[in-house]
């Protein structure tokens, strides 16, 4: 791995009775789109809080940038930016007064500004749209803008949670086209998600469930984690056959619109046996959203 950015160890943190975090660790290298990928209770959002020294973990250590996210947490603000998944835009602010406000709270040099307000109105291809109110741009558009004003100090890590939730699949590929380009620049992307086709584009990624890591790696080498890759087949009911699967032996079974997937060490003919025919079978290394299935499943730690 390159130079790293963040550096975790152990890291937990609850709420009460809720175990949100559960000794956590992983790193992130300077310069790469890390994803965190999990549903919804995994424990992502805390994490990400904790990063961005929002939140002071019960145990456990997180260095950002070579700064402690307890002791420093002032230090790590300035050098970094975090997009939550409810960003506060002001919908009455035009789009040149909300990147205004984020250079004040910033403490943006009025010197530097026009020229980085210039700059990233036009990389986010905002620069016609500067006058109107927040309010009045599309669901892709607020995101672009939220992701302007994080910049505009121009951080060296940025966190993202879930940021393109609830957004329409062109701003989504408009989206991490920006991303890339940021990457290209040197900056270092973590990033929750639950779009797994998002998944496949960061360069590492962390599986979380139930505030735990069940495995990292690159996409190939999660997909890896499958053993024996995926079979599949195509049926006229599909979930009435998965279930008969995953009832009678030992596999992961999911259904993908009409299509079953089948994964674990299992063979063609226990398939056959299970459903009562002999279906055309494709064996593949399969998805990130087949292993995202079947780690899930198995709750294995392959970290």
């Amino acid at each position: 791995m390159s130079e790293k950015s963040v550096s975790v160890r152990n890291l937990a943190m609850s709420f009460k009775d809720v175990h949100a975090v559960k000794g956590i660790s992983f790193e992130v290298g300077r310069g790469e789109v890390f994803g965190l990928v999990g549903p919804d209770g995994a424990g992502k959002t805390t994490t990400m809080r904790i990063l961005a020294a929002i939140l002071t973990q019960d145990s456990g250590e997180a260095h950002i940038l070579g700064l402690n996210s307890t002791t420093d947490k002032e230090k790590i603000h300035d050098r970094i930016a975090y997009m939550s998944q409810r960003f506060g835009l002001y919908q009455d602010l035009t789009v040149e007064e909300n990147m205004r406000f984020y250079a004040d709270l910033y403490g943006v040099k009025r010197s530097e500004l026009k020229a980085s307000m210039d700059k990233l109105l036009d990389w986010s291809s905002l620069t016609q749209f500067r006058k109107r109110p927040a309010g009045k741009l599309s669901g892709g558009m607020k995101q672009k803008l939220g992701l302007a004003c994080a910049l505009i100090h121009t951080p060296e890590l940025l966190l993202l949670d879930e940021p393109t939730n609830g957004v329409d699949p062109v701003s989504r590929k408009e989206f991490w086209n920006l991303l890339y380009k940021l990457v290209d620049e040197g900056l270092t992307i973590i990033m929750t998600t639950a779009y797994l086709d998002e998944a496949e584009r960061c360069h590492r990624l962390a599986f979380m469930d139930k505030g735990k890591i069940t495995a990292r790696g690159t996409p190939k080498e999660i997909v890896g984690l499958i053993p024996g890759g995926v079979l599949k087949f195509n049926s006229d009911n599909p979930f009435e056959e998965s279930s008969k699967i995953a009832r009678s032996t030992d596999a992961v079974s999911t259904v993908f619109g009409s299509q079953v997937h089948v994964m674990g060490n299992i063979t063609e003919e226990q398939i056959q046996k299970s459903i009562n025919r002999q279906p055309e079978l494709i064996r593949s290394s399969g998805s990130v959203e087949d292993a995202f299935v079947y780690l899930s499943e198995t709750e294995a730690d392959h970290g």
